[in-house]
C-alpha cells in the first residue's frame, strides 16, 4: 500500500469492539481495510469471507478510531485486500469501497 502512495497510519488497531487489520490515509481519504488470504479459491473469495458480522465489527471499530483522533466529518472508506497464492506466485486483489 505504501507503494501505491498510501500512509499506514495503525496495523491491527484493536477495540474493545473489533479489529481493523490496517488504517491508512490516502490524499485525503481514511481508509480502513480488511485483509484475507486464502490460499486458493476453492471454497470462494476471500473477499466473501467479509460477512455482515464482521463488517459491523470494523465499522464500530472504525467509528472508535474517529472519535479518539478527532476525524469527524472526514472523507472515509472500507476496503478490503485477498491476498493469494497461486502456482507459487502471490496475487494482491484491492477492493476499494468494499462495503458501507
Amino acid at each position: 500500500m505504501e507503494k501505491l502512495g498510501y500512509f499506514v497510519l495503525e496495523r491491527n488497531f484493536v477495540s474493545k469492539s473489533g479489529e481493523i487489520d490496517i488504517i491508512a490515509k490516502y490524499k485525503e481519504e481514511y481508509v480502513f481495510v480488511e485483509v484475507k488470504y486464502r490460499k486458493s479459491c476453492l471454497y470462494g473469495y476471500a473477499s466473501e469471507s467479509v460477512n455482515l458480522n464482521k463488517k459491523k465489527h470494523i465499522l464500530k471499530c472504525s467509528e472508535y478510531f474517529i472519535y479518539k483522533n478527532n476525524l469527524n466529518y472526514k472523507p472515509i472508506r472500507f476496503d478490503v485486500i485477498e491476498i493469494y497464492v497461486r502456482r507459487g506466485n502471490i496475487v494482491i486483489n484491492h477492493i476499494k469501497n468494499a462495503f458501507f
